[in-house]
């Protein structure tokens, strides 16, 4: 088990209290949730249910689910130990009466764990699978103080409207809910050192830029072979296992993909992202409340983060997720060349991408920057910041400004090379302007301090010392 440290602690802590447990455990798909649950109870449950996926293999809804769904619920009934003269249930109340029923039998005092995974799919229309989970919940499980009821989820905002934000009769009932985050970059290295991976923290910096910190994807990285090479292993060719993974992972997860995939892919034109009238302009969306709970469920799910620009007051959203960009910007179109990546990864537009998705990187990495400053518990706020141009001066971009409680601002390039970074003549012009914009617009409430995020440092020369502190790949993997 690499990580999840925190959690196993939670989860341990809730095994030994003296009462119902109902523990739900949330996250992006393939980030682990099911593997974490598994590795903690050793596979040893009192009984355990997989709910059937929606999708059939052309990632098409699948007919008569409801059926589909009771019925595998059945068969688990009966590889836990039902009865086998116990009919094949007509719904979801009678389903989970037999569960109840089973249950009883197992029960000895010790703690009886019962663990249903990706739940939200059993949840199909006209079901009324939620008034019969509720009811077994709040009749039987909270009842019994030897009863962890563990439920999992792919499908965030169906995790949080349904359990931990329920206004009916699952209301305050979760006693544990646990969001299961990507890994670090310093997970990264500890999970292809323990594989035995020959990849360095520029490799795995870069499998991150493309993959983010979500294992199943990591995972698929083969030894003996390039970062490039993996790239198009994993991601081009007919039989590259992530493939089609773009689609599957919003048709698995919301029940309107094909608008959430239009936002996304809105947002992926412009790295400091839109607000929301802007998305309902382009996105030809009406701006009203089912556009606000399509935002709210791509940033409960990650794939989107909302913010604020550093001097302004409008609410801005981005992407944040690594694998939707790159799949947007470079897999998409070009899937079907299958040695792709190889051939393009030393191209300038390949370059301008590695400089976009190192500042994700960053912007993933703010509590190891924070750390490496010195600032671990002051409280700030980040932001990139666009500033305009006037007839005078021309507008700029800041990639990361870092607003102190502590009356500073740091204000943060971030540069991806392959060696030291070097500042010249023109370059420390460019920084000593950004530095006089900032204090001139701030009206200089607060000093200013430039920072460099790099790879492997900065070269000394007569222009480095514009930037007060730097921070490289040392700090990040922290």
């Amino acid at each position: 088990m690499i990580g999840r440290t925190r959690e196993f602690e939670l989860l341990q802590e809730a095994m030994d209290k003296d009462r119902a447990q109902l523990i739900t455990i949330y996250g992006r798909r393939r980030v682990g949730k099911t593997f974490l649950i598994n590795e903690f109870f050793h596979n040893k449950y009192a009984f355990k249910h997989t709910a059937v996926s929606p999708l059939n293999e052309n990632n098409k809804p699948k007919r008569n689910l409801l059926k589909i769904q009771l019925q595998e619920f059945y068969y688990s009934l009966r590889s836990y130990g039902l009865n086998s003269e116990e009919l094949l249930p007509a719904d979801w109340f009678a389903a989970f009466h037999l569960l109840q029923g089973l249950l009883e039998k197992k029960d000895d005092g010790n703690n009886l764990v019962i663990f249903i995974d990706e739940l939200p799919w059993m949840d199909t229309p006209r079901s009324n699978f939620m008034s019969a989970f509720e009811h077994f919940c709040n009749d039987w499980v909270l009842a019994r103080k030897n009863v962890r009821l563990v439920v999992c989820g792919s499908a965030t905002s169906w995790m949080l409207d349904k359990l931990l934000n329920n206004k009916g009769g699952l209301y305050g009932r979760v006693t544990l809910p646990i969001f299961v985050e990507p890994f670090t970059l310093h997970e990264c290295r500890e999970f292809f050192r323990a594989g035995e991976y020959a990849m360095d923290e520029y490799d795995i910096v870069q499998a991150y830029m493309a993959f983010g910190g979500i294992p199943y994807y990591l995972d698929l990285f083969r030894k003996g072979l390039s970062v490039p090479q993996n790239f198009d292993a994993i991601l081009y060719g007919k039989q590259a296992p992530l493939r089609d993974e773009y689609d599957k992972l919003f048709s698995s997860q919301f029940t309107n993909p094909e608008e959430l995939q239009r936002i996304v892919t809105i947002l992926a034109g412009k790295r400091s992202g839109y607000t929301r009238e802007d998305i309902a302009e382009k996105g030809k969306f009406t701006s009203g409340g089912g556009l606000t709970r399509m935002l709210s469920a791509l940033e409960n799910s990650t794939f989107i983060t909302q913010y604020i620009p550093f001097g302004e007051r409008i609410t801005k959203y981005r992407l944040s997720d690594p694998f939707c960009f790159f799949y947007l910007k470079h897999v998409k179109d070009n899937r079907n060349t299958s040695t792709y990546w190889q051939s393009f990864f030393n191209s300038p537009a390949a370059s301008n991408w590695a400089g976009h998705a190192f500042e994700d990187v960053c912007f993933a990495h703010i509590r190891q920057i924070k750390h490496a400053l010195g600032i671990g518990d002051v409280i700030t706020r980040e932001s990139s910041w666009i500033v305009p141009g006037t007839e005078s001066e021309k507008g700029m971009q800041i990639d990361l400004v870092i607003d102190r409680d502590d009356r500073k601002i740091c204000l943060c390039e971030m540069k991806f090379r392959q060696g030291l970074f070097s500042v010249d003549k023109e370059y420390s012009t460019t920084i000593q302007t950004r530095i006089s914009r900032t204090i001139e617009i701030t009206g200089g409430s607060k000093p200013v301090i430039s920072v460099l995020i790099t790879t492997y440092g900065l070269q000394r020369n007569d222009y480095s010392g514009k930037f007060q502190k730097v921070i490289t790949l040392e700090d990040l993997f922290q």
